[in-house]
């Protein structure tokens, strides 16, 4: 066994080698703090050769990580949450470009949560671990990397803060990096201004140098030697080369000149299939000559493309680098949504759909770190029509989450606290067509419909997918690129926020990472994208509505005197609360802290009924009032009077009448109904009343 212990700016670290699953091709147990990752990873070769990386990432938290038992009937885990969901891109995301050319083994990552430290976060702690395994192991992985998150308390950069310290952070950064540049970016703000960004950048690069010198020395001592492996040749005859560009002629140019995405894709599947069929006695000889010719005409296109890019600056769709696609919207046109808008950017197009809910309606969020709830849902979908596909329709994606989660984080720091919008709110964005930066789109879609929806945003939020073509030291940076210029080029660039900062950044690069000259570009470039986006925005809906759409359910809100009176609210076994429900159609929500009754309901004259019926049981006794109350108990000295619901208060036999009586009996039996006055109530609480102030003499 290898054990290795370095001090991370503070935070111990410790990673053991060689001790537990050792029939892994690649293993570390990483130590973070109280945190404890188990990574290994495991690579089969097949006899059959594939055009891509087959590599599965899986990242598992264990409740007993946290000491605790899973909820549920079956009593252990199930199905990846949404965290580990997050989690596993972002182990995915950098190291699928870093393996060796050419490598096409069954790969796959394991990262198990055995431990958990309540201070901080796992995501760090799992990413290294995976990194730590993949760079040990004997897989062709071209590491290390190294991953850091950042911090922002009062414009000084913090590194790894705890979760403590990102209640007051201005920005969550992950930063992925290897020995010569960033590979990957994960990042949530406050609107901060793009230089804090390009700083915090920096700062989390240079710590991370720290990480990978540790790897390096880890490699030296317990590291296995690379294996060899069969790499995928796709390589054509120089000579049927020339054959095939001579058929081709002017066609790919041709084709890369069509705007419009489903034309240039039947005409480049056209064009192949053209080709194929003119050798179809080579292909009949080996099969793979197909894989091999569709593989030569892929990179021909993709030349043409960027070859095009560099010298010209002129795109696919006949675009400046910087110049974004046009841009239509809509607002307001589902008669029964609570808000809703189109955004339609080029051939993307996203609706978004907003749903008021009442905190009953909150998201329950069960993790190793315990329950929580989340009053704000952003949900992503991307149906196969929108790319003009045919396939089934399963369960969400790992995409589609994550796409989700990046718009929600986006617009989040945007959103009212609870005290001013005491609403869940629920957004679903549906991609109706895509064709590059769908996830922008659902931003832009969700600032117009929450606007429209009448939630006080502080301000629209938009955002803009960065491309990039690099040829050695030749670069040009792309402005909302298209779904072809994400699948040719060399990253996919995100950056979303508003007039004033970036509240979201995500990158993932396809090349051994970029510099910071590019990081600079695109930043600079994203800015402008971004308020040219948001200007249109603003012109559609510029604030907004000063009401909530008819169909919204709306609050009335009940401050109780008495905190007491909750439990008469609620009723034995909840039974009162739930017949209100069911009688007036509403949703009552107890603040015990605050001692606040809310009611949400969408017809409001049943709201007020409910409002009426709580206010009837709430109610406290006034002196000099008139009640008519429900004997309840008979003594010798007078009678108990329920005069509101669970409030009684003493009649004196003195009071009953008018004249002198032997027994409360002779003039009162239980159950009976009589007007009575209030005539005291004393520091503790207890009433007097009187029968006979509201009665006419007697004579005896």
């Amino acid at each position: 066994m290898h054990k290795f212990e370095l001090d991370l700016y503070g935070i111990p670290v410790i990673a053991e080698v060689g001790e537990v699953a050792t029939q892994t091709d690649g293993s570390c147990m990483l130590y973070y703090g109280d945190t404890v990752v188990l990574s290994t990873v495991v690579a089969e070769a097949s006899e059959e050769i594939f055009d891509f990386l087959p590599l599965m990432v899986e990242y598992k938290e264990k409740t007993y990580a946290a000491g605790r038992i899973p909820g549920g009937f079956f009593k252990r885990e199930g199905k990846p949450g949404n965290r580990e969901v997050l989690i596993s891109r972002m182990i995915d995301r950098p190291v699928r470009p870093m393996f060796a050319d050419g490598y096409s083994d069954n790969t796959q990552l394991v990262s198990t949560l055995l431990s958990a430290d309540p201070n901080y976060s796992v995501d760090i702690p799992a990413m290294n671990a995976s990194f730590m395994a993949l760079h040990l192991s004997d897989i062709p992985f071209k590491g290390p990397l190294a991953a850091v998150k950042v911090g922002c308390i009062d414009g000084e950069l913090i590194l790894n803060p705890s979760f403590q310290e990102l209640e007051k952070s201005s920005m969550e950064l992950v930063l992925v990096v290897s020995d010569d540049a960033i590979i990957m970016i994960e990042a949530f703000a406050k609107e901060i201004e793009e230089e804090l960004m390009l700083k915090a950048l920096n700062f989390g690069a240079e710590k991370a140098g720290k990480l990978l010198e540790f790897q390096h020395e880890m490699r030296k001592q317990a590291g296995k030697e690379k294996r060899e492996f069969r790499a995928v040749d796709f390589s054509l005859d120089e000579n049927l080369q020339r054959e095939i560009l001579d058929i081709i002629g002017e066609g790919i140019e041709r084709v890369n000149g069509i705007p419009q995405k489903l034309v240039r894709s039947e005409e480049i599947s056209r064009l192949k299939k053209d080709i194929i069929s003119r050798f179809e006695s080579l292909i009949e000889e080996d099969a793979f000559n197909k894989a091999k010719i569709n593989n030569f005409l892929e990179e021909q296109i993709s030349l043409d493309m960027r070859k095009r890019i560099l010298e010209t600056g002129i795109r696919i769709d006949g675009r400046k680098c910087d110049e974004v696609r046009p841009i239509t919207t809509k607002i307001g046109f589902l008669p029964k949504a609570h808000g809703c808008a189109i955004f339609k950017r080029g051939e993307t197009q996203v609706l978004a759909v907003i749903t008021f809910g009442s905190p009953g309606d909150e998201q329950r969020i069960d993790s190793v770190e315990g329950e929580d709830k989340e009053s704000f849902m952003l949900h992503y979908n991307f149906p196969p029509y929108s790319v003009h596909e045919a396939k089934p329709l399963r369960f969400t994606s790992r995409r589609e989450i994550g796409h989700g989660n990046l718009a929600k984080m986006a617009i989040q720091p945007l959103l009212p606290d609870n005290e001013e919008f005491p609403y869940v709110i629920r957004v679903v964005c549906e991609v109706l067509e895509s064709n590059g930066s769908s996830s922008m789109a659902s931003v832009a879609s969700s600032s117009l419909a929450l606007m429209d929806a009448g939630v006080p945003i502080k301000k629209h939020v938009a955002g803009a997918a960065m491309g990039l073509v690099k040829d050695k030291d030749n670069w040009v940076v792309l402005t909302d690129i298209l779904g072809q210029e994400d699948h040719l080029g060399d990253m996919d660039f995100k950056v979303a926020g508003t007039m004033d900062g970036i509240t979201a950044v995500q990158l993932d690069v396809k090349i051994p990472g970029i510099n910071d000259d590019i990081l600079r570009k695109v930043f600079e470039d994203a800015k402008k994208g971004r308020e040219h986006i948001i200007n249109i925005l603003t012109s559609a809906i510029p604030e907004p509505r000063p009401e909530l759409s008819e169909n919204a359910p709306r609050i009335i809100t009940i401050e109780l005197k008495n905190g007491d009176r909750i439990k008469d609210i609620i009723g034995p076994g909840g039974k009162i609360i739930k017949k209100m429900v069911e009688d007036y159609g509403v949703a009552i929500d107890i603040d015990n802290n605050t001692n606040t009754v809310k009611i949400y309901g969408s017809d409001m004259e049943k709201a007020k009924e409910a409002e009426a019926a709580i206010k009837e049981i709430v109610k406290e006794p006034e002196v000099g009032e008139i009640y008519e109350g429900k004997v309840a108990k008979i003594t010798t000295f007078g009678a108990f009077v329920e005069i509101l619901p669970g409030v009684q208060g003493l009649l004196h036999i003195s009071e009953i009448e008018n004249r002198r009586i032997a027994k409360v009996e002779d003039v009162l039996k239980e159950g009976e109904i009589v007007k009575v006055l209030v005539l005291e109530i004393d520091k503790m609480g207890k009433i007097r009343l009187s029968k006979k102030r509201l009665d006419a003499p007697k004579q005896d």
